[in-house]
């Protein structure tokens, strides 16, 4: 299926004409026919030559009703915009044309109707000039009459022509389907429609909803059924007209501009960076409306260069880098200023300066999505988020979800160097920085963060500095060790010769105090390597653990508690800590409550328990 919306001045025969084509009526309301006016989007369809449906936005032409005009054109590729030969190019042709421009629409064909009653010529000439200056370019003219059906069958083969020439869609692109109306239907509840323009629906498929009434990731929803041009289908693809009963919201929740979305995959935002098309920023009113998709919505202009500005929404709509949308100012006849969706997650301005730097920035940024230019701007970014704002990630996460930009990450490595030396520097016996506090020195988002730059290799990149190391959840630099002062080394020294007499007889607690060897003493020794703890409170000589899985060994085996700590000439207070520690080293294994036996032996070479 394609989607062609209409659009030209009132009373140009755009209905006529489509009623013409398809032999359907467009006009839904009573008043609509009454009044021989469209008021809102009517909706109707046929087949080309050759086969392909085609279904038809209807749009009114009337000044008064250009905002239910742009919810129609938004979503849709293409137009057939109607000039009448009787009439020529009038004001609303005008601004039509300058939405279709503004939205980069580049896909139409003039009918020229009305044929039967005046030559079609000067209206075609005069309306095929002003078209070329826009961004549909040059297109095919076809003057027909809806009356006495003249150059219809042209018309449809120039449609045909149209729709073969148009971008295939994205069928396996993420779901974002623009409301345009909801409604109840009897026995089935909620029904929504809209135009698809990329992505596929299917029975049973959970979407988000993304509403004028909330903000945050979207409502959650389940679509029960869906139809295509009134067929009831199990899936649709892109592009096409759908209407999608949806389970978990009620019709008189929902309004023309709520989209619903495929979950986790889109941001809504009420802060974007645009680069506008038209007048410049400076020029634009503070107060416009934001026409995106089928959604209208109050905005704030804070212009930052010449032809960049920062957008405050009066509600969060589901926008990705790279959209094309519009400003309108309804209380004025003015064109409106098209515009590209540059940051859908823009830093906050709150410094003095801050706008005019932001504009520097944003003068390389060209609107097409750009993992790498988006991740040099950022930094850091999530993955997912990345895929949120319509950016293809350039890289794979350096840790969890996390993508780095690389000069960014060795900068962040370098700092994370420097923090673990001064603090190092200025704590000799406790030289380890927590990763806690390393994290918020760099201002990091996440402790995983400060991991992978300490297990980054940094012989991969020596200018990042030395190789890091992860020790008892601080962080030190290789190879470094506290640095002790006189009286705690010669404390330590005490405790070894004591240890060396007798390995395996811990110091008590009181004899640490009596040494002056306080807790913190203790650890900078056993980080320092002068001394192994087995347990809280509990040091021996290092190598003591390897010693003793030797001595161990030589038992029969399994062993008892018991017979380990007459093995080891030691008490109960050691003996079942040490044995732990073992445990943990998977130099020993516990059988049960009471036995153990040895897995593997030191350098003794004393016999294996298999």
């Amino acid at each position: 299926m394609h989607v062609i919306a209409t659009a030209g001045h009132v009373d140009h025969g755009k209905s006529a004409l489509v009623r013409a084509l398809t032999g359907m009526e467009p006009d839904r309301w009573e008043e609509e026919r009454r009044r021989g006016l469209t008021l809102d989007l009517g909706f109707v369809w046929t087949r080309l030559p050759g086969g392909e449906q085609v279904a038809f936005v209807d749009v009114p032409g009337h000044e008064k009703l250009v905002g239910n005009m742009l919810a129609g054109v938004g979503p849709v590729p293409a137009v057939l915009l109607v000039v009448a030969a009787d009439q020529g190019w009038q004001p609303q042709s005008e601004e039509h044309l300058a939405v279709l421009d503004a939205l980069r629409v580049r896909h139409g064909v003039l009918a020229v109707t009305r044929s039967d009653l005046a030559d079609p010529a000067p209206a075609r000439r005069d309306a095929l000039a002003r078209i070329a200056d826009t961004s549909l370019g040059r297109v095919e003219a076809v003057p027909v009459s809806s009356v006495t059906g003249a150059g219809l069958d042209e018309l449809r083969a120039a449609l045909a022509r149209l729709t073969a020439a148009l971008p295939a869609p994205d069928r396996a692109a993420d779901v974002r389907l623009w409301v345009d109306r909801a409604f109840t239907v009897r026995g089935r509840g909620t029904v929504v429609t809209g135009t698809l323009a990329a992505g596929t629906l299917r029975t049973g498929d959970r979407l988000a909803l993304a509403s004028h009434q909330a903000s945050g990731g979207g409502r959650p929803v389940r679509v029960r059924g869906l139809q295509a041009l009134k067929e009831d289908r199990e899936e649709v693809g892109a592009v096409a007209r759908v209407a999608v009963n949806v389970h978990g919201v009620a019709a008189d929740a929902l309004r023309r501009g709520d989209a619903l979305l495929t979950p986790g995959r889109w941001l809504t935002t009420d802060l974007v960076d645009v680069r506008l098309r038209g007048d410049p920023a400076a020029d634009l009113p503070r107060h416009l409306v934001l026409h995106a998709g089928s959604a209208a919505v109050p905005v704030t202009v804070r212009p930052l260069g010449a032809d960049t500005a920062r957008l405050t929404l009066e509600h969060p709509l589901p926008l990705r880098v790279g959209d094309t949308a519009l400003l309108r100012d309804p209380g004025r006849h003015r064109s409106p200023a098209g515009l590209t969706v540059l940051d859908v997650r823009p830093p906050r301005l709150e410094r003095r300066g801050a706008g005019r730097a932001r504009a520097r920035e944003l003068e390389t940024a060209t609107g097409a999505p750009d993992g790498a230019a988006e991740l040099r701007r950022r930094g850091l970014v999530r993955r997912t988020e990345l895929l949120a704002m319509g950016v293809p990630p350039p890289a794979e996460p350096v840790a969890g979800d996390w993508l780095a930009d690389p000069a960014h990450w060795a900068a962040l490595r370098r700092r994370l160097v420097r923090a673990v030396e001064e603090h190092a520097a200025r704590h000799p016996m406790d030289p380890g920085l927590p990763v806690e506090a390393a994290r918020r020195a760099l201002g990091l988002p996440d402790r995983a963060l400060v991991h992978a730059l300490v297990d980054a290799p940094a012989d991969t990149a020596p200018e990042t500095g030395p190789r890091l190391e992860r020790r008892d959840g601080r962080l030190h630099g290789s190879g470094s060790r506290p640095r002790l002062p006189p009286r705690v080394r010669a404390a330590v020294d005490a405790v070894r010769e004591e240890l060396r007499r007798a390995p395996f007889r811990a110091p008590e607690a009181h004899r640490l105090a009596e040494l002056g060897l306080t807790p913190n003493a203790v650890a900078a020794a056993v980080a320092a390597g002068a001394l192994l703890r087995i347990g809280d409170g509990i040091v021996l000589l290092p190598g003591a653990d390897t010693r003793a899985a030797e001595l161990l060994a030589r038992l029969d085996q399994p062993f008892t508690t018991s017979q380990a700590r007459r093995a080891l000439d030691t008490t109960r207070r050691v003996v079942i800590p040490l044995l732990e520690h073992l445990d943990a080293r998977g130099l020993t294994v516990r059988l049960d409550g009471t036995l153990r036996r040895c897995e593997r032996t030191g350098a003794a070479g004393g016999p294996a328990t298999p």
